[in-house]
């Protein structure tokens, strides 16, 4: 960080430019197209350093899916493969350790309609190969047909569900995926939360995290937390917005997100 200079200070604004909010998409391409604004006086910017690997992102979101990294906003983005139906995309900034940017602005999400979709047997992925979501492991539309199964459980379809956008909402968004290296001790928790405080900052809600069906634990602060002590393999980490009551928030089908994801040590 003491490299990065003051760019960690600065409030990176995002715009959706497509798709347009409650369009609709005739095909099963979806072309994403961002712009990046805001207080930039630090010079934060998008961009992979080709030694490292790594840099300042936008982590891209289809419906609840895991996020993909967006390195180059200059660049295409597509989403090949989307399946018929509606749709959400949320993105919001972040740094090279993939802990986002949590300023105003910062955050946008749009949802759309996708007509004559993708084929269901095979998976959604980004224009570089990355697999977006795994269509051929849920049910196929036909009821004729027998459902397909993953790891041992059925995978929902890649859709939006109702999602209001006035409403509070927990975007999930580290960990995911393998971690090793010096990513897997410690591992960050990270989220983006949006028209909800949480109690340690004035509000009435707060997080709910659970490891491995492990103890429930709790963030009453909206700021990432590190985690150590994590044994190699297979681990799930689930979040859930509570309310003053502490019970789970429901928007749509995104108000509690579990991920798997392995250490390798």
């Amino acid at each position: 960080m003491n490299e990065r200079g003051k760019q960690d200070e600065d409030k990176p604004g995002l715009r959706i430019v497509s798709p347009a909010d409650n369009s609709t998409i005739n095909g099963s391409t979806v072309r994403v197209r961002l712009t990046l604004s805001g207080e930039l006086a630090g010079g934060y910017k998008p961009g992979k350093d080709p030694t490292t690997g790594t840099g300042n992102h936008v982590h891209v979101i289809l419906d609840n899916q895991p996020y993909e990294a967006y390195y180059h906003l200059d660049q295409p983005f597509e989403l090949r493969n989307v399946v018929a139906g509606k749709h959400t995309l949320r993105v919001f900034p972040s740094r090279p350790w993939h802990e986002s940017y949590k300023n105003d602005g910062a955050f946008q999400m749009v949802t759309f309609t996708v007509t004559g979709g993708g084929d269901a047997s095979k998976p959604t992925t980004t224009n570089t190969g990355q697999v977006v979501a795994n269509n051929n492991a849920t049910p196929p539309a036909s009821p004729a047909a027998s459902p397909a199964v993953s790891e041992g459980k059925d995978v929902a379809a890649s859709t939006a569900g109702e999602v209001d956008p006035t409403k509070p909402l927990l975007t999930y968004s580290r960990p995911k995926g393998e971690n090793k290296g010096p990513d897997a001790d410690p591992i960050m928790i990270d989220f983006w939360l949006s028209n909800a405080k949480l109690r340690g900052d004035g509000g009435e809600y707060r997080v709910r995290y659970i490891i491995d069906d492990d103890e429930a634990r709790y963030i009453a602060k909206w700021e990432p937390i590190w985690l150590s002590g994590w044994l190699a393999g297979k681990h799930t980490v689930r979040l859930e917005l509570l309310d003053k009551n502490d019970m789970p928030v429901a928007n749509g089908t995104f108000h509690t997100t579990t991920r798997e994801i392995t250490v390798v040590k």
